[in-house]
């Protein structure tokens, strides 16, 4: 597995976790220990999407920018060395 993608993969286990953490406080809004899952999920996904949109560019288009250069990335078929 090449660097990419590990780090894509700890950043959907992440991004998993806090979705699925936070379906369960749709039912139990109250829950402190879900709350604190959260919140540690939260702090470890930050610097790896911060590493790997400084490194990759970004994963999801801003709001605040026009910028389209995510586009003239190869695309996942594109990239011959990173099977």
């Amino acid at each position: 597995m090449t660097k990419r993608q590990i780090l894509m993969r700890k950043i959907s286990t992440y991004s998993f976790a806090m979705l699925d953490l936070q379906i369960f406080l749709d039912t139990h809004p109250n829950d402190e220990k879900t709350l604190a899952k959260v919140r540690k999920y939260r702090e470890m996904l930050m610097p790896l999407r911060e590493e790997y949109e400084r490194t990759y560019g970004p994963l999801t288009k801003s709001q605040d920018t026009n910028n389209w250069d995510w586009v003239n990335s190869p695309w996942p078929w594109e990239m011959e060395g990173e099977k």
